[in-house]
């Protein structure tokens, strides 16, 4: 018998259901395991001057701690089908506690970039959660339950990087790291004693599991089509957000990290579209949701080309402007996909979540690492050219996914 008819054949697990405090113990432990993702983005023009690494050197950072994630969510998200998530979430929050900590004391850039891959490997204990909730919750209530443990998610990527500029700027980059790992102890004691138990929903073997991923895959054409349209916006996000740091520390803005983590807030305000996005897709469809976002992230993006023809205070404040919309966009979107991609095959939602946070995470990387080289030979007006072209992309595939179903 196939791994798919298998899996298929495992029944869900059964719990009481997703109360008020489990589901803000649930956003609370994404947001501080995912933030691990990004404290170094802001912090990148004093790493580079620190580590006496090139632009393109330290562009490595965030392009390894994204892949590192990819490559987590593929090989070890899987695993939330098989045994106890409530384990799995335990584990890998331990071990990223130590990734942050060797991160923090990180002797020379060599020891700095596998630190960071093996934060990205780890920090997708956050994609671990992101099931739990959406298994806890009634179906009629699941877009809601998703979007606001998104919204501790999203405000953890987006305000990881206000607390990683103030604290680098006043106490050091090292102290971000050491402080991140102290949170997640802490959010990993508290996870132990409030996470409730998780029945497996399958019994084959981890090979088995993986192999499946491909079946998965051919098998469910709106999780192939969520994927690409949201990984090609990740592209465009991670693109602008890799380069902040390293464009504001430069001519003609010379800012320091708090300035750079700042931006922060205004992508937070876009985070707390989450939970709409949610009930939206609840009420009136996730796909039209997508098309909508997908839209309003190009627009974002696009109005910061106008960037060289303004003064200096016009162009902070259209950068702000322009950062609360796409960021509404990126998030609104990822719920929206989300709860596609849920709603496919129940019995290996963890597996589909992997699939899908995947590609959103190769995109993430492929961001960070092509804004870096657009940054280096094209200046800022390259970043928000691969921005905005990722962005154009996304929507035609939504548009395109609008035609086709499974």
């Amino acid at each position: 018998m196939s791994s798919a008819r298998t899996a298929a054949t495992a029944s869900p697990p059964a719990h009481a259901g997703l109360s008020p405090s489990l589901t803000f113990l649930l956003a609370a432990g994404t947001g501080l395991t995912v933030a691990a993702l990004y404290y170094s983005q802001p912090t990148l023009g004093v790493l580079a001057q620190d580590m006496h690494a090139t632009g393109r050197q330290i562009g490595w950072i965030p392009t390894l701690t994204q892949l590192g994630y990819a490559i987590g969510l593929l090989l070890l998200a899987p695993l939330g089908d098989r045994f106890d998530r409530r384990n799995i979430i335990v584990i890998k929050s331990v071990i990223l506690c130590a990734a942050l900590l060797l991160t923090g004391f990180a002797p020379g850039l060599s020891v700095l970039l596998g630190a960071s891959l093996l934060v990205g490997l780890f920090a997708t204990v956050a994609q671990d959660i992101v099931p739990a909730a959406a298994t806890l919750a009634p179906l009629e209530q699941r877009g809601k339950a998703v979007g606001t443990v998104m919204t501790g998610l999203l405000l953890g990527i987006l305000l990881s990087r206000v607390a990683s500029g103030f604290i680098a700027e006043h106490f050091g980059w090292r102290a971000v790291f050491a402080l991140a790992a102290a949170s997640v102890a802490l959010m990993t004691a508290v996870l132990a004693r409030g996470l409730p138990r998780f029945a497996p929903t399958t019994k084959e073997s981890y090979g088995v599991l993986l192999r499946s991923l491909a079946h998965l895959w051919m098998a469910h054409r709106r999780l192939r089509l969520a994927a690409t349209a949201q990984g090609l916006l990740a592209l465009g996000f991670s693109s602008f957000w890799s380069t902040l740091a390293v464009m504001l520390h430069g001519a003609p803005f010379h800012l320091g990290s708090a300035v750079a983590g700042s931006f922060g807030l205004a992508g937070a305000a876009g985070a707390l579209a989450a939970p709409f996005a949610g009930r939206l897709a609840d009420r009136h469809g996730a796909e039209w949701v997508t098309r909508i976002t997908a839209a309003i992230t190009v627009l974002s993006f696009a109005v910061m080309l106008a960037m060289p023809w303004l003064p200096v205070p016009a162009q902070l404040a259209l950068l702000a402007l322009a950062t609360v919309g796409f960021d509404l966009g990126v998030q609104a979107s990822m719920v929206a996909h989300q709860s596609i991609v849920y709603g496919l095959a129940p019995e290996a939602r963890s597996r589909l979540n992997a699939l899908y946070m995947t590609s959103i995470f190769i995109g993430m990387a492929l961001g960070g690492l092509l804004g870096a080289q657009a940054l280096a030979s094209f200046g800022w007006t390259g970043v928000v050219g691969v921005s905005t072209i990722a962005g154009v992309a996304a929507f035609l595939v939504r548009v395109h996914a609008a035609k086709v179903s499974d």
